[in-house]
């Protein structure tokens, strides 16, 4: 490899990590799965941030998993080994041949020459390269000689072939289980159990059935957490729409204890509250409605509020309202000043004033 090439690879290296979260892009699942193959652990994709102290998923950090990996190896990194030429046409006497070979493989592998094994079913292979059961046959020495991805190889050729092959399931689950993918291993015996139960499917599936509930309880676990998370974060985020809402719009009162509510979170925030006093038959409080509309679009800071008189008489006797409009500006708990008839420059001029 020149220069070049290594420089690109270094590059592509450091970005990888100060951003895993480039490994899930589906141009990079080739390069996501090699790298799970050899045991690498991949972060789980990042997502943005909430804003105002809600975080999202991702600042959820999960627990590290306490399971029974004992059994688990190293994963083999040999070079890929010979497959067959699926495009050759096989006549009877090369399935007579590749036969024999396979005889000769069991007979091989009874007497514990695994590689000499090796070598017959890849001839075999050769041979009839369509035979599903060559491949899983050799995925199962594979498997005895403890190289889980070369058996992985020859099962997935073998279910490529045959969709249902028993071995071929069983062979690669058992493979997924030496790397300690316990779900897909689970999810493959399973399928090898449902075709052709034996023993050792049974025994591998109890042995790994304690992770098995493990990782699906810690993931129920996430999970809520998660669903919990995002319906806080969206609750938060109602609640800012509808206070910035609140904070634009006039609030309309219809009784004492709606008014008294108000106040008090006005006051206990340092608002400046406004409260306008009105009726549907006046016509100078039409006149000042619109403005008074506009000037809650400019003063969001600022509380307006809006009482009919008419609908809210305990509001309007408690203020010792005596005509309409009637404008009165309180803070902390107290009138500050008021305006009373349809001064539009009055009022502009003590909002501008208050509101600073």
């Amino acid at each position: 490899m020149d220069d070049s090439k290594i420089q690109e690879l270094k590059f592509f290296v450091e970005t990888c990590q100060s951003d895993p979260s480039i490994l899930h892009s589906p141009s990079l699942g080739f390069f996501k799965t090699y790298l799970q193959s050899l045991g690498a652990k991949i972060p789980p994709p990042s997502t943005p941030g909430a804003e105002n102290g809600h975080t999202s998923n991702e600042d959820i950090v999960e627990s590290d998993l306490e399971l029974d990996d004992s059994d688990v190896i190293k994963p083999d990194d040999d070079p890929p080994q010979k497959m067959g030429d699926f495009s050759i046409e096989v006549n009877d006497e090369s399935r007579d041949l590749a036969q024999n070979l396979k005889s000769k493989a069991i007979e091989a592998i009874s007497e514990g020459n695994l590689y000499e094994a090796i070598d017959h079913l890849t001839e075999a292979i050769t041979l009839n390269p369509s035979s599903a059961i060559l491949y899983a046959t050799r995925a199962s020495v594979y498997v005895k000689l403890k190289k889980p991805n070369a058996a992985i190889r020859d099962a997935d050729a073998a279910l490529q072939i045959n969709a249902d092959s028993a071995k071929g399931y069983k062979m690669r689950g058992l493979a997924r289980a030496m790397l300690g993918l316990w779900e897909d291993a689970a999810c493959d015996l399973g399928l090898a159990s449902n075709l052709d139960h034996d023993e050792e499917i049974g025994s591998t599936l109890k042995k790994i059935e304690p992770n098995i509930l493990k990782i699906k309880e810690h993931r129920r676990k996430y999970e809520r957490l998660r669903r919990e998370r995002k319906y806080k974060a969206t609750e938060h985020e109602k609640q800012k729409t509808q206070d910035k809402t609140e904070a634009c719009e006039v609030v309309s009162i219809h009784k004492a204890s709606e008014l008294e509510t108000r106040l008090t979170t006005s006051s206990k925030s340092n608002q400046l509250a406004i409260l306008y006093f009105t009726a549907t038959w006046c016509g100078p409080c039409r006149y000042m409605a619109p403005l008074y509309t506009n000037l809650a679009a400019k003063h969001p800071k600022v509380l307006f509020l809006k009482i009919d008189i008419d609908e809210a008489n305990d509001v309007a006797a408690k203020w010792n309202i005596s005509s309409v409009p009637t404008f009165f500006f309180t803070k902390n708990g107290k009138e500050i000043d008021k305006v009373v008839g349809a001064d539009k420059s009055s009022l502009e001029t003590k909002i501008t004033k208050y509101a600073s």
